[in-house]
């Protein structure tokens, strides 16, 4: 049987669990990926001067969208303890723990947060935690050519099973992704990173195609 790669989505940059990434391999690849790349409006002519409608503006932003499908049959199957007590709710929690923003610091650090404010509440000082929410940042990794920064957009989850005590164990999730684009003076490398390796997939499949067109170009003009 050949190796199946998966798709996944992988949080960076955080302290979820210290150096532990939050991290959700698909279990089932899915079966269709939309991708809508949005383009900037372009200029047009006016009475006064003469647009060039091959201007640019800002980037095209990419959304993608696909559901996921999850299902404990399997670890069910095998006795998997987790997937006893759980069903695959530890899979959809950490999919909508990187939708939600989250306090640097963690589960650690919110711990913290809730003590310090039963403390202040205690003493008749009731405290507001700093706000300093954050929202994840992912990557989307879809095959060796494919490696995105996103945030997720949307995310719709439809529980379709459930065991005896109500453990969701089969679902679907429909996920939508906007695609980050870092400005100049991010300090997000890993998403600079990302999506130049990808950018650099994407002129090695423009050569790949131009090495296998050329030939047909001198037919396709005329003149």
């Amino acid at each position: 049987m050949p190796y199946l790669l998966r798709g996944a989505l992988i949080e960076y940059g955080t302290d979820f669990l210290g150096p532990i990434p939050n991290v959700v391999i698909f279990q089932f690849n899915p079966e269709t990926l939309t991708r809508n790349l949005e383009i900037p409006s372009r200029p047009t002519a006016s009475k006064t001067k003469v647009g060039d409608v091959r201007q640019s503006g800002d980037t095209p932003s990419e959304k993608i969208s696909f559901t996921a499908h999850f299902n404990a049959a399997d670890q069910l199957g095998a006795g998997n303890p987790l997937a006893r007590a759980f069903g695959i709710g530890p899979r959809l929690a950490a999919l909508e723990k990187m939708a939600r923003p989250a306090p640097p610091g963690g589960i650690l650090g919110q711990m913290v947060d809730a003590f310090d404010a039963l403390v202040g509440a205690a003493k008749g000082n009731p405290r507001s935690p700093i706000p300093r929410d954050l929202y994840p940042r992912l990557l989307f990794i879809w095959g060796p050519n494919r490696i995105l920064p996103v945030i997720i957009a949307s995310m719709n989850i439809t529980e379709q099973q459930f065991d005896a005590v109500l453990n969701p164990v089969e679902a679907e999730v429909s996920l939508g992704l906007s695609v980050i684009t870092p400005g100049k003076d991010s300090k997000d490398t890993v998403a600079m990173g990302a999506l130049a390796y990808t950018d650099l997939a994407k002129n090695a499949q423009v050569l790949a195609n131009l090495a296998t067109t050329a030939g047909q170009i001198v037919d396709l003009i005329p003149f």
